[in-house]
């Protein structure tokens, strides 16, 4: 990257990503991958939780890459691809039904002004009463892939937990790799999920996680706790709405909530290194 290139910043359910159109093909991926952590290093930069490009696709309205705020690259982002979803549409690229081309298959999303409605696949590899140990504590944790893995946590008193401290340990223990895993701690409230994760790939606590609250409410659901639609409230205090249904399988996954365009703006070269 020489020079200065465009960019939008926008944020959804607490999660704030940049975002680059990407059709022409301009931004080398190659070269952009270790820019990545300075461009999303809050206070010298940008700053954010991901960093995505869009791009043409010949399956779908519209393809995209999705990157960590450490330069991993993720399979699947739900509040990132809301986001991403509103963008292209903005931009005429898709219309208010669009499709998204990503490495885990088309997703559908559906735009309403601020409102993005988005698919989801079906939830895989999903685990119940898994005996952790960490350290000399033992917990009793909750597995499922909502596009990435989480491992969900019930907790008595959600503003006393370690999400930090304990989201590592859970994240990088074995029983999770080599993948690793994302870490949702939950707490219900009435009807409603109130949660914070550990994000992997972040490496941090986030104010929100849109595949989290999917993972949340699914398992909560599978617990007997909850039903669909189910309303789930990040730290960031803004609600997203999961959608599903539940026979003898866990299918047709929605999330949906609100997105915003922060701003847009040109990012120099002075501000990346």
């Amino acid at each position: 990257m020489m020079g200065r290139i465009e960019f939008y910043k926008m944020t959804g359910g607490g999660n704030d990503f940049i975002l680059f159109d990407n059709r022409e093909g301009k931004i080398d991926v190659d070269a952009l991958r270790p820019l990545i952590p300075q461009i999303c290093r809050r206070k010298f930069s940008v700053g954010a939780d991901g960093l995505i490009l869009i791009e043409d696709s010949e399956r779908a309205d519209f393809r995209w890459q999705f990157f960590n705020a450490d330069g991993s690259q993720a399979e699947m982002c739900g509040n990132g691809a809301r986001c991403a979803a509103r963008l292209a549409h903005l931009l005429g690229m898709a219309p208010p039904e669009l499709t998204l081309e990503t490495s885990v298959g088309i997703i559908r999303a559906w735009v309403k002004g601020k409102e993005v409605k988005l698919s989801l696949p079906p939830p895989s590899d999903i685990k119940l009463g898994i005996s952790l140990k960490v350290g000399q504590d033992v917990f009793s944790v909750d597995f499922i892939n909502t596009g990435v893995p989480h491992t969900v946590v019930f907790a008595q008193d959600l503003q006393k937990v370690d999400v930090v401290g304990l989201g590592q340990r859970i994240r990088h223990h074995q029983a999770f790799q080599p993948a690793g895993t994302n870490v949702d701690f939950i707490e219900l409230d009435g009807g409603e999920i109130r949660i914070r994760t550990y994000e992997r790939g972040v490496e941090d606590e986030t104010l929100a996680c849109g595949t989290g609250a999917v993972a949340a409410a699914i398992i909560a659901h599978l617990r007997g706790k909850v039903a669909s639609p189910t309303r789930v409230i990040p730290r960031s205090a803004e609600a997203l709405t999961i959608y599903y249904e539940a026979a003898e399988e866990i299918r047709e996954v929605y999330l949906e909530g609100e997105v915003k365009i922060v701003y847009q703006g040109w990012i120099w070269e002075e501000g990346i290194y």
